[in-house]
């Protein structure tokens, strides 16, 4: 029996809605909506358009209801991690939610560890040490006297925050919690002890919920105001990363997944959360997972670089495509220079190839002219980065990897899916490209219970999608890169 499931998935710069049909174990997806996600600089800080986006969200809806497309079965909402909106008495959202790149969080992760030692912080989260985590978030708030944190009742993240402005309905959900920083490991729930050493307020922290479980049903006036019957609001993996895990079409258990976009997540499943000295010391993490499952991961800039990159040249009137900028990297000098992606030099979002020749200046290495050398400096040590990872994770767990799964949308760049196999000396496989989209999709499928658990979700995804496969070449010299990369970036 044919199912109709719309997912809508957020990235850090545009938005869809996706409807997927099930259908006899296949999954076939359409995209019915697109918009852009535009963070709003207001007074020196930025924020998340979040009416505007609610108002996306209404408008997919719209388009589902006129597309006769008939019943539709379930909604399913995922996004970036970590940011949220504050909830004041009468459930009215107290401020526009920030977003995370803002800089507000400057000194906050020397500021919590100030209140509570480092591995301790680590030892009661699992998580590695970022700028942007909800904890450090929340104590920006906190230090400035923030209104909205003295007056809020509930904290949503932004998934489950779209999730209530269509239901009612409050929750959080169990994977884009885990992205905060504040949730304990051994009990999957949220750490006193963290919360109480930062000094926040203990109510804000609602219950938690796995993905799967129904959130609510769509309000009579959304329903009225869009054209549709009562739909149900499924609770996904609502972290976009661990949307995309869960549609790794993998079998075995010699495999890493690498969830590729404007952030690269590379990482592998585990039963139980790794809270060990060379976790803590690699920085990994361990996030929330579908089944209640952990994924063990390491955050990577990603594509960032390369977006910014096109963006300031398309600034300066030069309109790039990313096939533009692939042919310029094929093109130049292979090993020139490297960068370490993760570096706080490449955080903001203007002013990219200056800072990458910045950063070869001062690391003593030969400075990339052309724009070919600087995108292929960006690929090259993405690659190299993504090397890194893989040793760490063989490291901290003591087992060979021997297949690297790419999702997302970084996985059609045929070039770095072919230097991301050089660089790791593995096999590449690469698809589904809408990973994100599929997961969040069959999730809502698990909770609707047309499908009975995560394994038989991968068989639908292995029956739905096509993959790529890229094999190792050139290892002698990407082995020497790799050592080159690790002295520069040591």
């Amino acid at each position: 029996m044919n199912k109709n499931f719309l997912a809508f998935d957020f990235g850090a710069s545009s938005g869809r809605a996706i409807l997927g049909r099930l259908n006899d174990g296949v999954l076939t997806m359409e995209e019915i909506h697109r918009f852009s996600n535009d963070p709003v600089e207001l007074c020196g800080h930025y924020y998340w358009d979040t009416f505007r986006l609610f108002f996306e969200i209404k408008q997919g809806l719209i388009k589902y209801a006129n597309g006769n497309y008939g019943k539709l079965d379930g909604i399913g909402i995922d996004t970036w991690g970590v940011d949220f909106g504050l909830l004041g008495k009468n459930g009215e959202l107290l401020g526009a939610p920030y977003h995370y790149r803002d800089k507000r969080t400057d000194g906050m992760m020397e500021e919590a560890q100030r209140l509570m030692p480092r591995r301790e912080i680590f030892n009661h989260s699992g998580v590695s040490f970022e700028f942007f985590n909800t904890v450090n978030q929340l104590l920006a708030m906190k230090k400035q006297g923030s209104a909205a944190l003295e007056g809020a009742q509930d904290l949503l993240f932004i998934p489950d925050l779209f999730a209530y402005f269509l239901t009612g309905k409050k929750g959080t959900e169990f994977c884009e919690a885990t992205t905060s920083q504040m949730v304990d490991p051994a009990t999957r729930d949220w750490s006193k002890d963290i919360i109480k050493a930062m000094g926040l307020p203990e109510h804000i922290f609602g219950k938690i919920e796995q993905p799967g479980t129904l959130r609510g049903m769509l309000l009579p006036e959304i329903c009225k105001e869009v054209g549709l019957d009562p739909v149900p609001v499924y609770v996904v993996a609502s972290h976009d990363t661990n949307s995309a895990s869960a549609a790794v079409p993998a079998e075995g258990d010699n495999w890493a997944f690498l969830s590729s976009g404007t952030w690269s997540l590379l990482g592998i499943e585990v039963d139980e959360p790794v809270v060990s000295d060379v976790t803590y010391e690699n920085n990994f993490s361990n996030e929330g997972a579908v089944g209640g499952r952990y994924n063990l991961l390491s955050n990577i800039m990603g594509l960032w670089i390369i977006q910014q990159l096109r963006a300031d040249w398309e600034r300066m009137g030069d309109k790039l495509s990313f096939p533009d900028m692939v042919k310029l990297a094929n093109e130049a000098t292979p090993f020139k220079c490297f960068i370490n992606p993760d570096a706080p030099d490449f955080v903001a979002p203007v002013g990219m190839e200056e800072r990458i020749k910045e950063y070869c200046r001062k690391t003593g290495q030969a400075v990339p002219e052309t724009r070919g050398e600087v995108i292929r400096t960006a690929y090259e040590s993405l690659a190299l980065k993504y090397r890194e990872a893989i040793d760490g994770l063989e490291e901290i767990t003591g087992k060979k990897i021997e297949v690297l799964h790419i999702v997302g949308g970084g996985c059609q760049n045929l070039l770095l899916n072919q230097m991301t196999a050089n660089a790791i000396g593995r096999r590449v496989i690469t698809g589904p490209a809408e990973g994100t989209a599929m997961g969040n999709i069959l999730v809502q499928a698990l909770g609707e219970g047309s499908i009975k658990d995560i394994a038989e979700l991968r068989k639908v995804v292995k029956a739905s999608v096509e993959t790529g496969e890229y094999d190792p070449d050139n290892a002698e010299a990407w082995s020497a890169a790799y050592e080159t990369y690790k002295k520069v970036n040591k």
